[in-house]
């Protein structure tokens, strides 16, 4: 930090602020639960036995310290914390590199949606006109085939009748 007790929050990663976020919030509670709030609470008993008094807090100030590490701890478990807050700490690492702004929603939904998809149903209809005219052509091809063959089917039927006729 500023006072110079700590590097940079840039200098650390997520996780580690996080545990010193998590370490900060338990030093203000405890700051918060100051003894002498304690005492006050319990005045009558803090007057009878003030080491006892004193005995207590301290142990419920431990065991709640214990209590609020361990459900972060949980937590941290539970949602792979560690893994993903290195994952994200990756990504800004690298997306430091990049000369071009990273996107951002308009807020905008259809036209979100449309910057994401209008790009794709473009490249798609060329793909699609590619084809086409592939098939066109393909068709083109087979349309001459099938006249040739028609031609050469007449052609053949009269060279039969001819020869019938000759035979005849």
């Amino acid at each position: 930090g500023s006072d110079g007790s700590q590097p940079a929050p840039a200098a650390l990663g997520r996780a580690q602020v996080f545990t010193a976020v998590v370490d900060t919030f338990l030093e203000k509670l405890v700051a918060a639960g100051s003894y002498q709030r304690f005492a006050n609470c319990y005045r009558c008993f803090y007057k009878l036995q003030p080491e006892m008094t004193r005995s207590i807090y301290d142990q419920f100030v431990s065991q709640l310290q214990t209590s609020v590490k361990e459900e972060i701890q949980e937590v941290k478990d539970e949602g792979n914390l560690e893994v993903l807050f290195n994952s994200l700490d990756k990504i800004v690492e690298e997306a430091k590199n990049q000369e071009e702004p990273a996107w951002r929603p308009s807020g905008i939904p259809e036209e979100d949606v449309r910057s994401t998809v209008v790009p794709y149903l473009l490249k798609h209809r060329s793909y699609l006109r590619k084809i086409l005219k592939e098939k066109e052509e393909e068709n083109r091809k087979v349309a001459k085939s099938v006249l040739a063959g028609r031609d050469k089917i007449t052609e053949l039927q009269q060279l039969i009748q001819a020869r019938k006729q000759a035979w005849q």
